[in-house]
């Protein structure tokens, strides 16, 4: 056992250092525009519990310390030996360690003199993994068995001997085998890189230190996670947020939370949270304590207030959660996953509505919430082979912070998914061309300190039988918030060939089918702002004009900031135009948080307790029950006010009732247990 601080940061940091050099190994010698150049992978030393005790802060994706391993390892029984590799991509089998098909994981075991002392992880996105569009993932998908081939647990290296009748069965269900399996690769050279290092300081320091510095670092982190959740005010604390399904059918999806502070914990308790739905949006958490896609925001927050804390996921064991089993957080077995980014996304924007009500000076306003993956599919002009590659992540601006501006063109959350040099995909995919890739003007919401700007993207296809797809897309019809009177941000927006009499809006992309010379064009949206736009120095404004961040429209409505057209700052001119603003609001106070007119306006016609109502009402029901009732319900009780009735919630379950007898298509189906 480490006793003193010194030796906790000296093995802390050696633990690090090895994470870090393994995901250097897996980026250096990656086959795929998705690990090569966007960094969708991970690495991680996994302790015998399945806690990660150290994941990179440098390379890939920066949300490792929540994963659950522990379910991976226990599938695999006693019979581990040394030079086993497993690998894995089913998020049933290790609940909620995979949450889609497409993450595909290889693990092995440290031995030290017969016994295990921690494990090496590592995981890619792969491009494609079978299923029944290109790339894998489409929104509509509405079983997990559409999203490409399923592998549980098992062995690809037996004592070092490669399983090849498995691996060759594994890659002829794939579109880019030869990729994958390049990727595949890399994983395993990282692996390799990793157990060198690891051997090396067993060697030194012994065995015994390092299984007792494993646990030692994980409860440094954890005492250093309490330590900033004990500052934050005991209480109760709500927020809700809405998952964007229209491109699927499926409407308003309610994110829902309460979040009780006390003890050095925050227990998250999501009831009320909407129904497993028939679409891609499902998340497999399995209500695992401090899982990583519903947490990312908590652990962001945490960094920021303890810089120097252990990485690892003693940081998350204070984050407890309840999720009732069926929702969209927590689905039945079977359920679609691919696009599980869009709710994960959402739950942290939850999270951080709900603590910025106990401490709204160290959380930023509303970050785009898009984490979109923009995919093409078209076959090679001479083998006929489909070629699947990503184009772009297509991901907005993020939100004011209290101390400086949201960043430009991504978001903290996502800020690991690098972009893809345009050079480098059209030499892979010649037969796309990028017209434009650029930051997005007046994207970013109003404030003393601006939201990030979003970004606009347009390219065009020159092959025949192109297949978009896209996913994650999301706050097309709300926009982000701003906070501490701050303004929201935009909502973005998708046109299909764009400046031409054919242009189109066509909102978010599914699955999309194009031809020659058809173009596409996304602008994604901006952060919100966060506090007075009106405090922002007139100065800050005019360089935002000329920078081309904000129109000079904007600088004067929304922060009372009057330039010429030949870019000169009319200073009389600003202070009679701040005076109007002030004059405007009439006393008013600003708001703690701006939603913006169209939610606002829902939030009058739907409010918190009519939500509640209906999650009542189905929460009892069975899978299929819950959502036909929900569909059922929030079609009818939005029929309603459209016409414009009002519909109190005590009214719902009279509505339900009249459902069930005369609506739904069987009363048999619709009938409670």
């Amino acid at each position: 056992m480490i006793k003193d601080k010194i030796g906790l940061e000296i093995m802390s940091n050696r633990f690090q250092a090895i994470v870090d050099e393994m995901a250097q190994a897996l980026f250096r010698t990656a086959h795929t525009v998705f690990i090569k150049e966007t960094q969708d992978y991970g690495a991680a030393l996994v302790s015998t519990k399945g806690e990660v005790f150290a994941a990179s802060r440098r390379y890939g994706v920066l949300m490792m310390v929540g994963k659950p391993m522990d379910d991976a390892i226990l599938a695999m029984g006693d019979d581990v030996r040394e030079g086993d590799v497993f690998i894995t991509n089913d998020p049933e089998a290790t609940r909620g360690m995979a949450t889609h098909l497409s993450d595909v994981y290889l693990w092995t075991p440290v031995f030290h003199e017969g016994k295990i002392v921690c494990y090496l992880w590592s995981f890619v996105h792969m491009t494609d993994v079978g299923g029944r569009v290109s790339g894998s993932i489409a929104p509509s998908s509405y079983e997990l068995m559409q999203e490409g081939i399923r592998v549980p647990p098992r062995r690809l290296f037996r004592e070092g001997v490669l399983d090849e009748t498995f691996l060759k069965m594994f890659l002829v269900n794939t579109r880019s085998s030869n990729q994958n399996w390049g990727d595949m690769k890399a994983c395993i050279a990282a692996l390799n890189t990793a157990m060198r290092r690891m051997r090396e300081i067993i060697q030194r320091f012994g065995a015994d230190t390092i299984s007792h510095s494993i646990d030692d670092v994980l409860n440094y982190a954890e005492a250093q996670s309490r330590r900033v959740i004990s500052t934050v005010p005991e209480g109760t604390y709500h927020f809700s947020d809405f998952i964007e399904g229209d491109m699927v059918g499926l409407g308003l999806l309610r994110i829902n939370l309460k979040l009780t502070v006390k003890d050095g914990e925050f227990n998250m308790d999501f009831a009320g949270t909407a129904p497993e739905v028939r679409a891609a949006l499902n998340l497999p958490s399995f209500s695992k304590d401090g899982h990583w896609m519903l947490t990312t925001g908590v652990v962001n927050w945490l960094c920021t207030r303890e810089p120097s804390i252990a990485y690892n996921a003693g940081m998350v064991r204070p984050l407890k959660i309840t999720i009732p089993r069926g929702t969209i957080i927590n689905p039945e077995p079977g359920a679609a996953v691919g696009a599980r980014y869009s709710t994960s996304h959402k739950v942290c924007d939850v999270i951080i509505g709900a603590l910025a009500q106990a401490v709204p000076d160290q959380l930023p306003a509303t970050d785009s919430g898009q984490g979109g993956i923009l995919m093409v599919a078209m076959p090679d002009p001479h083998t006929s082979e489909t070629r699947v590659s990503v184009i772009q992540p297509v991901v907005g601006g993020s939100g004011g912070r209290p101390m400086a501006d949201g960043v430009d063109g991504t978001m903290v959350i996502l800020n690991f998914l690098k972009n893809v040099p345009t050079e480098l995909l059209e030499r892979e995919m010649p037969e796309v061309l990028i017209r434009r890739y650029g930051l997005r003007e007046d994207s970013g919401g109003a404030g003393k300190y601006r939201g990030g700007t979003g970004a606009v993207i347009e390219f065009e296809t020159h092959s025949p039988f192109s297949t978009v797809t896209a996913r994650n897309l999301e706050r097309y019809v709300f926009p982000p918030a701003g906070r501490q009177g701050g303004q929201p941000g935009t909502t973005g927006y998708t046109l299909l060939n764009p400046g031409t009499p054919e242009e189109k809006d066509i909102g978010k992309i599914d699955i999309l089918q194009v031809g020659l010379g058809a173009v596409i064009q996304m602008g994604t949206q901006g952060g919100g702002g966060y506090g007075d736009p009106l405090d922002r120095p007139v100065e800050q404004v005019l360089s935002d004009v000329l920078d081309g961040y904000v129109s000079r429209a904007s600088a004067r409505g929304s922060y009372g900031v009057v330039i010429g057209e030949d870019g000169s700052l009319d200073a009389e001119a600003t202070r009679e135009r701040r005076a109007e603003i002030i004059a405007a609001r009439q006393g008013q106070p600003l708001k703690s948080i701006d939603y913006g007119p169209v939610r606002e306006a829902y939030n009058t016609l739907w409010p918190t307790e009519l939500h509640d109502a209906i999650s009542a009402q189905i929460g009892h029901l069975s899978r299929v029950q819950r959502q036909t009732g929900h569909q059922a319900l929030y079609a009818e009780i939005g029929r309603r006010l459209d016409s414009g009735e009002k519909v109190l919630p005590e009214q719902v379950a009279a509505i339900y009732k009249e459902l069930r007898e005369h609506k739904l298509t069987s009363r048999r189906l619709a009938r409670p247990l």
